[in-house]
């Protein structure tokens, strides 16, 4: 048995591959919304992190709880009846309006993690945990506050990257750092991301939360029950970084428009 245990989580370990996370980082700087190279970035540069975060969350309580309930998170975010169902204010309600309400669908992280070689494992505890990791990106943006604009993913990833290190996820940070204030000086981005990274500190550890239990509960009692304090610093920052948000959008979409338009019939 000592022996099985010690076993659990092997085929999480990797060598750093750099040489790929280049490839990929050069593809990302072209199209941010690219969201497969950011999967192949984390795989590539991950290590041995996410073999030592599974061991952490196979032997913390709340682990064992989700390990032994076998319960697929993304069945449940799939479910849009049963998210309809949940009351007005809750954690359901709030991710069906956040994920759905834009056109987008809880698969599309799987998808995009296909396409950026994320590998399938044989080990079902840690093909649980790593699919967990996955589904709950879009819970993360909608406790946390952060949104859907450019800092407000460099906010959810330096909040996640505060409770289960990844070297492939401090690079991403990076990243986006400098292009921030390269192309956007006026916006403070450095300010949010040290309060991102305290509120993760300081939160529940969000890999062992059972996140179908929170799902008709009101959205600030979820944050309470995490231990989630505000964000003020990202909050005073939103508005500028939702209208540089907009204009990217627009000229991304007048882009595609282009390249469609010069294919030939």
């Amino acid at each position: 048995m000592a022996s099985e245990a010690k076993m659990q989580g092997l085929e999480l370990k990797r060598r750093i591959r750099p040489v790929e996370a280049f490839s990929a980082m050069k593809v990302l700087l072209r199209d941010k919304e690219d969201t497969a190279q950011v999967f192949r970035i984390v795989e590539a540069l991950a290590g041995n992190s996410y073999y030592h975060h599974f061991r952490r969350f196979a032997e913390s309580e709340g682990g064992r709880r989700i390990l032994a309930s076998r319960s697929n998170l993304l069945e449940h975010l799939r479910d849009r009846e049963r998210l309809a169902r949940c009351p007005i204010g809750s954690l359901g309600q709030r991710y069906l309006a956040f994920v759905y309400g834009e056109g987008l669908s809880a698969d599309g992280l799987v998808e995009a993690s296909k396409v950026g070689g994320v590998r399938s494992f044989v080990d079902p505890d840690v093909a649980l945990f790593r699919n967990r990791m996955r589904d709950s990106h879009d819970l993360y943006h909608i406790v946390t506050g952060y949104g859907r604009d450019g800092l407000g993913e460099i906010c959810v990833l330096t909040f996640g990257n505060a409770q289960f290190y990844n070297h492939g996820i401090a690079f991403l940070l990076l990243l986006g750092l400098f292009k921030s204030r390269r192309e956007h000086p006026e916006l403070p981005v450095l300010g949010p991301m040290i309060e991102a990274w305290r509120r993760g500190r300081s939160a529940r550890n969000f890999s062992e939360i059972q996140w179908e239990e929170f799902l008709d509960r009101p959205l600030e009692e979820v944050r309470a029950a995490l231990l989630l304090g505000p964000a003020p610093r990202y909050r005073a920052a939103e508005p500028e970084a939702k209208r540089i948000e907009v204009e990217f959008q627009v000229r991304r979409e007048l882009a595609l428009q282009r390249e469609r338009n010069l294919e030939p019939a």
